[in-house]
């Protein structure tokens, strides 16, 4: 458990399933009291039941005063160390469909929901030996992708406001990091797979392997690899890291 956060207090946005809900998991395991936030409330509960987490508050990350009220009522029942900045939404279109909807739906839960839930817990963050909030970004915050501008958009903001606020608070105690999934086995990448089912005609295999094809190990990314990562940026062993987006995609960026 050396390194590790143990007996830490660590809240995860979007916690309830897919990456999240393996960071979530892993945090638990590793001996840290998890309070996980989304949207929906019985997929929260399913998971607190699952043993991947012990509480669970229900808040929209794109609703600045319910993050706001749930990462409080967090800290009141245990100062918060970790803050994961998991939630996010992702959409597909042709850049000239890309309505300005789209870009502020992007916008509001991928960039803004990472901007209101540092602000709420880094009052918490503050008063504890060390801190660390990680923000779950992607390589699409890295690189480009064609037909989701306004995703790739938001991912990059991501990336700018981690590496502006590590220097912010590189004189504190603490980090500040983004990890950058690539394509990864989650409900998520469901909605891209269908998408290109339903516009290409392919096979849910030749979908999945249309996606697989960005990564040079072909295949997807599981969410404990990326679990593993936000686990370790969270030890005591990653004082030193900090502004950082560190890629998982298989030599993909």
């Amino acid at each position: 458990m050396s390194g590790q956060p143990h007996s830490r207090h660590a809240l995860v946005t979007g916690g309830g399933r897919g990456i999240g809900l393996a960071i979530a998991s892993a945090l638990t395991q590793a001996g840290a009291t998890v309070t996980i936030v989304g949207r929906d409330r019985a997929t929260l509960d399913r998971a607190v039941a699952s043993g991947a987490a012990h509480f669970a508050a229900a808040a929209d990350v794109a609703d600045q005063a319910a993050v706001s009220t749930a990462i409080s009522e967090a800290a009141k029942r245990q100062p918060i160390d970790i803050l994961v900045a998991n939630a996010g939404i992702a959409e597909s279109a042709p850049f000239a469909k890309s309505d300005a909807a789209l870009f502020r739906r992007m916008m509001d839960v991928n960039v803004m929901g990472v901007v209101y839930a540092a602000q709420a817990a880094l009052p918490s963050l503050k008063t504890r030996p060390y801190g660390r909030i990680v923000a779950i970004a992607s390589t699409a915050g890295l690189k480009g992708y064609a037909y989701v501008s306004a995703y790739s958009a938001a991912k990059h903001a991501v990336i700018g406001l981690v590496r502006s606020l590590a220097l912010e608070l590189a004189n504190t105690n603490i980090t500040v990091n983004a990890v950058c999934p690539g394509f990864t086995e989650t409900d998520l990448l469901t909605g891209s797979i269908d998408n290109i089912m339903s516009k290409t005609g392919r096979s849910r295999e030749q979908a999945v392997a249309e996606l697989a094809k960005h990564n040079p190990q072909g295949r997807l990314i599981k969410p404990s690899e990326v679990a593993d990562t936000v686990l370790f940026l969270c030890g005591e062993d990653a004082g030193a890291i900090t502004g950082q987006a560190i890629a998982i995609a298989g030599g993909e960026v």
